[in-house]
């Protein structure tokens, strides 16, 4: 074996071993697991946030909150109930999802998962919506999703913060189906819940131009757009008024941290033909606990449910 060939084989050798060395097995990929919520405060937030902050969101738990519902549909009021569960994680920034393991790229978010489940009549319907905001509360939310599903069937709509807002929507319905479609930028009312609870003193207020919830625009089979609104807040309420829609939505909370959310009053038209009439939904509080849901899965659990007077 001449020296050259020594030589060669010694190189490969070395490059062999680096790649193997640098791959990772499946144990050390998923050694560090992030769950539901990160007890890790991101450090280029530390700084941000007050201890009070940090203490409370980023203690591994949700905060999930109940409320009795009066949800407007078809033209009369149907009695039902909300769940708002509020809690931080990890979010990857290109693929706008969930992080499964922690990285310091990661954009830490405050989620908001809105739920409501009321009956119309014989059918039952389920609604919900996701909300990722940011933490730093300096940009739009990244992502905003929205399901509704009723025996009539289902619909799922997702709204991505790229370049341009990307949308995405299927529908049983032929009128509206799949869609696929972008449009500027502008004030999200999904997001403002979230950046109410950050920080109250942040919300835009004035003549704006606001994105209605996709829950408002599935509900009415409205264009989706920026539409004209004047917001306020008085002291514990902050009020969204849409003259072309002729709907006004104000959020009652608390004006002291962690500024949970009170309830709520969303009054518009609705309903079609003779039953078409003026209808206010409402959310009034029942109870707020602090819990890692996700780990409480048993049917011992139930009780859980009880304490936010939950039916089961």
């Amino acid at each position: 074996m001449t020296k050259t060939t020594m030589t060669l084989l010694l190189f490969f050798g070395m490059l062999m071993s680096c790649n193997q060395a640098q791959k990772p097995n499946d144990q050390a990929l998923h050694s560090e697991p992030i769950t539901e919520t990160s007890n890790r405060l991101p450090k280029a937030e530390a700084f941000k946030q007050s201890e009070a902050f940090k203490t409370y969101w980023y203690n591994g738990k949700a905060e999930i909150s109940s409320y009795q519902l009066e949800q407007a549909r078809y033209g009369e009021l149907r009695k039902g109930t909300a769940v708002l569960v509020f809690v931080t994680e990890d979010f990857l920034p290109e693929k706008q999802v969930k992080a499964d393991q922690y990285n310091k790229a990661n954009i830490p978010v405050l989620k908001l998962n809105a739920t409501k489940n009321f009956n119309t009549g014989i059918y039952p319907y389920a609604t919900m919506q996701s909300t990722f905001y940011p933490v730093s509360n300096n940009q739009h939310a990244l992502k905003v999703s929205c399901s509704v599903q009723e025996w009539c069937g289902h619909v799922y709509s997702q709204l991505n913060n790229r370049a341009q807002f990307e949308f995405t929507a299927h529908s049983y319905f032929e009128s509206e189906a799949d869609q696929n479609t972008t449009l500027g930028k502008a004030i999200l009312e999904n997001e403002l819940w979230t950046q109410l609870r950050l920080d109250p003193n942040t919300l835009p207020t004035g003549n704006i131009m606001v994105i209605p919830s996709l829950e408002f625009l599935r509900f009415k089979h409205y264009d989706l757009k920026a539409y004209q609104a004047q917001a306020s807040i008085d002291e514990n309420y902050y009020t969204l008024t849409y003259p072309e829609l002729e709907r006004t939505l104000t959020i009652h909370f608390n004006p002291k941290f962690p500024y949970e959310i009170l309830g709520w009053e969303d009054t518009y038209q609705d309903g079609y033909g003779a039953n078409k009439k003026r209808l206010t939904t409402k959310a009034t509080k029942l109870n707020t606990i602090k819990s890692a849901y996700w780990t409480k899965n048993s049917n011992a659990d139930a009780s859980l449910r009880e304490s936010l007077q939950l039916s089961k």
